[in-house]
């Protein structure tokens, strides 16, 4: 299972694969960001 290492949400491995930065870390998922801010890139940042 997948989860989300910035607010713990349990997210899919393709979901996880897909939106995260290519060390595997994910930063954000659709529970704690917006669609939006995801498709720019917010789920391989690390959040401030």
């Amino acid at each position: 299972m997948a989860y989300c290492d910035n607010c713990g949400a349990h997210v899919t491995d393709r979901y996880r694969r897909v939106f995260s930065a290519n060390d595997g870390s994910l930063q954000g998922c659709s529970n704690c960001q917006n669609q939006t801010d995801m498709l720019n890139g917010a789920g391989s940042k690390l959040t401030e």
